[in-house]
């Protein structure tokens, strides 16, 4: 079963809480993301069910291999797209945005064919520039 945005939103916020402080709980996911709690608990209940995620005793929220995979995936390409959007010329906010709208729907070739091309292109900036790369850390 395909993984809806919302799912795939929960396990990537997981992803950057747990690389924040190293400690998840249903209340940070809640405050990370506006939601009620009531309403995070319902989404890690059936991430859960579904084998992305477990709950340890002490309410401790950690991504399973499968929630990883996903979790890291969905991050790389909100990473890649915002950082590509921003060296585009578009304003911070505009480009997070449009890169957490985009990084659900693009299909693994044309992801693949952008990032290959933002690193083509790093790498000319790179030697014409002496470095520089307005995308870096890609």
């Amino acid at each position: 079963m395909k993984l809806q945005e919302s799912g795939e939103n929960y396990l990537e916020t997981i992803f950057i809480l747990h690389k924040r402080t190293g400690f998840v709980r249903s209340i940070d996911i809640a405050m990370e993301l506006g939601f009620s709690k009531p309403s995070v608990s319902h989404a890690v209940g059936l991430l859960k069910k579904d084998g992305y995620l477990v709950v340890g005793g002490k309410g401790e929220i950690s991504l399973t291999e499968k929630g990883r995979f996903v979790a890291e995936k969905i991050y790389e390409r909100h990473r890649l797209l915002r950082q590509y959007l921003v060296a585009l010329g578009v304003s911070e906010q505009t480009a997070e945005k449009d890169a957490c709208r985009i990084e659900h729907v693009i299909s693994e070739e044309s992801f693949e064919k952008v990032r290959q091309h933002v690193q083509k292109a790093c790498g000319l900036l790179e030697k014409a520039d002496g470095g520089y790369s307005p995308v870096s850390k890609v």
